[in-house]
Order: C-alpha cells, then sequence, then structure tokens
C-alpha cells in the first residue's frame, strides 16, 4: 500500500475548510480554472465569502495581481447572486516576509500559516470560537479521517434538507382554489347573467369602489378573487396559478402558501380600491404574489436557483408588469399591489429550513405599514 502524507499547509487548509462548512454553514463555490483555492459562501454570513488560498505569494506585485483576479470573480458573482456587494475575506497560508496586506471597503485579508499561532491572529477577533472548534486530539492521517467523515456528513445532511425543500408534493390547496374559481365562473352562468354581466359580478363579490368604501362591503377585496370576467381571463389565470401555484405550495408548506396567496389577493384589491372605480375580479393579484414569493425564495436560495431567477422568473415578471401598463383593461394596481404583497407576506411566514425572526418581525412591520398605506389610498385619498 502507498503510504499517505500531509504537510502541516494541507492541515492547516482542511482544518479551516472544516470549521467554515460545519460550523459556519458554508458552501463551496465551483469555479473553473483556480487552482490551489478554496471558494465558500454563505449568503447569511459577517463575510459572505471566504477564500482559503493555498499557493505562495512572494511579493507585493503578485498580491496585487491576486486581488485583482478576486476582484473579477467577485463581480461575476454578485450576478451569479443578485448582491449588490460581497464581503470577502481571504486567509492566505503561504506569504513572503516582504508582503503586506491590506484591507479595503469590502475585502479584508489575514495570514494563517498555522492552527497553533492562530490566538495571536486578527483570524480570531473575526471568528472567536475558532480555536475551540478546531481543538482536535487527533493528528496526522487521523485528522484527515475525522475532517473528511465530518464534511462528509455535513454534506448528506444538507443534501437531505435541500431534498426535502425541492421535493414535488400534492398541491392540494393549488387545485382548490382554482376548483374555487371555475365553480364561481360556471355559478355566474347558472344563476346571474354569465361572467361578463356587471349585475351578476357585483351580485357574487366582485371588487367595486363604491360598495366597498361607502356601503362598508369589505368582503369584496376577498371575494373578488375568485371571480373571473369571460373565460379568456379565467383560462389565463387558471394556467397561470397551475405553473406556479404546486411550486410556491411545495417550497412554502400548504398553509403558508395559503396566507401569501391570501394576503397578496387582498393588497391586489385594497390597491386597486386606490385607481379604479370600475368593477374588478380576478386572481391576477393574488399570481403576482406568488411570483413575488418565488422571487423572495429565489433569493435566499439563490445559489442554488440564481439562473432560474435571473433567466426565468425575472423576465416573466417584467413582461406581464409591461402588458399591465399596454392594455388599459388590466389592472396594473391589482398586479403591483399583490406582486409587493407576496414580497412581503413571504418574509413574515420565512422561507423553510432558515430559522431568522428578525426578517420575520421586520416583515410583519413592513406588511402592517403596507396594509396601512393602501388601505389609506383606498378609503381616504
Amino acid at each position: 500500500m502507498q503510504e499517505i502524507t500531509l504537510n502541516n499547509k494541507d492541515l492547516l487548509i482542511m482544518n479551516l475548510v472544516h470549521y467554515f462548512v460545519t460550523e459556519k454553514n458554508y458552501n463551496p463555490i465551483i469555479l473553473h480554472g483556480i487552482e490551489d483555492e478554496v471558494w465558500l459562501e454563505n449568503m447569511n454570513g459577517d463575510y459572505r465569502v471566504v477564500r482559503i488560498v493555498g499557493h505562495y505569494i512572494h511579493n507585493n506585485e503578485q498580491l496585487k495581481y491576486d486581488k485583482f483576479k478576486v476582484k473579477q470573480i467577485i463581480k461575476k458573482l454578485k450576478v451569479k447572486t443578485l448582491s449588490l456587494s460581497l464581503n470577502t475575506l481571504t486567509i492566505y497560508t503561504d506569504l513572503g516576509d516582504s508582503v503586506s496586506l491590506t484591507k479595503d471597503k469590502y475585502s479584508n485579508s489575514v495570514y494563517v500559516n498555522n492552527m497553533e499561532n492562530i490566538n495571536n491572529n486578527t483570524l480570531i477577533e473575526i471568528f472567536p470560537d475558532i480555536v475551540e472548534k478546531t481543538n482536535y486530539k487527533e493528528e496526522g492521517i487521523e485528522l484527515f479521517v475525522k475532517i473528511t467523515e465530518d464534511m462528509n456528513k455535513n454534506n448528506l445532511e444538507k443534501s437531505t434538507k435541500l431534498g426535502k425543500i425541492f421535493q414535488t408534493r400534492r398541491p392540494v390547496i393549488t387545485y382548490t382554489i382554482m376548483s374555487l374559481c371555475i365553480l364561481a365562473f360556471l355559478m355566474m352562468y347558472i344563476l346571474g347573467g354569465g361572467s361578463e354581466n356587471v349585475a351578476t359580478l357585483i351580485m357574487f363579490g366582485a371588487n367595486y369602489k363604491e360598495l366597498v368604501v361607502n356601503h362598508h362591503e369589505y368582503y369584496r377585496v376577498f371575494t373578488c378573487m375568485f371571480l373571473h370576467i369571460g373565460i379568456a381571463h379565467l383560462f389565463a389565470n387558471m394556467y397561470s396559478l397551475y405553473i406556479l401555484g404546486p411550486q410556491v405550495e411545495n417550497f412554502f408548506g400548504k398553509w403558508k402558501y395559503l396566507f401569501i396567496y391570501l394576503i397578496s389577493g387582498i393588497c391586489g384589491s385594497l390597491l386597486t380600491l386606490g385607481f379604479s372605480n370600475s368593477v374588478s375580479a380576478g386572481a391576477s393579484g393574488a399570481i403576482f404574489g406568488l411570483m413575488g414569493a418565488l422571487l423572495y425564495f429565489g433569493y435566499h436560495y439563490r445559489v442554488y436557483l440564481s439562473n432560474a431567477l435571473v433567466n426565468q422568473l425575472l423576465p416573466v415578471i417584467f413582461v406581464n408588469l409591461g402588458i399591465s401598463l399596454i392594455i388599459p383593461s388590466i389592472s396594473l394596481s391589482a398586479h403591483v399591489g399583490g406582486l409587493v404583497g407576496g414580497i412581503i407576506s413571504s418574509m413574515v411566514v420565512g422561507v423553510p429550513e432558515e430559522k431568522n425572526n428578525a426578517d420575520r418581525i421586520n416583515g410583519i412591520i413592513t406588511l402592517t405599514i403596507y396594509l396601512g398605506f393602501i388601505i389609506y389610498l383606498g378609503f381616504f385619498r
């Protein structure tokens, strides 16, 4: 058998990678053409990107080129992760004596050549628990085995978590909402004059400012999202709901999804009151809320969904908002109101597997302010 030998630098890099992956929830970034470097990301970390450099930097000119290269990579990562800034920490493990490290606005650099003297290093100021969490009893090949096993276990746990989030479930709530919309459409023909008859729409609960504001029929901001004006309107919204609904229901779960859908629809209805005196109906405000929910979810999981977010979801949102501007019969206010409501209500319920109470509290406060604002526009402006 061939004996495996590890030098001190290899063990140091493995130690650091193990700490950031298992203790600080960083994930590896795959970069092509980059050798002797490990790039890690955590969008919720103090440093969103941690870079561990194994190759030798022998002078300041080489360091200057290294920083230039990093800036170019960070620019690409900003686009991929939809980030305005990526605070970056570079950990050098092999520097020449003449090399001097400097800190700039968005990046920091430290030099660590072994774990034993880390107490005297600025890295412990950034991550105070790093000594405690890397104080292993094992040495040499035993430490290598332990680190490898721990990282494999961590990767398995993350894969299991992601598999749970992205697994396909039966979209019961989506199908229920679609059934209610179709049933309401049929009932308008059976019991009234059809879905395009104004009197029938009002009888079934369409949104109408005169009745909502002056006659206090507040239920209309809710019931109108299950009504549609004409078969084309129904088909377009049901098709959109059939495409978007199962995704949001899978990602957030049934009851959070229902909350997002209803709040988004109500927000669209309320904002419509502020800009229209006509009879209005439709699920489009709620459907735009689902787009907002996917946008919020995709932002939190943008490392995995960045291409879908940039290439698919954002263009769909912009195109649909553009159509709302061009065609007078389509309510832009309902779409905008629902879109914003969907983003904020997603913040309230939170994305799965991420327990961030601060974001949820901010979401509740923002939703309260937003509802107050659109109620003021609809009822008092």
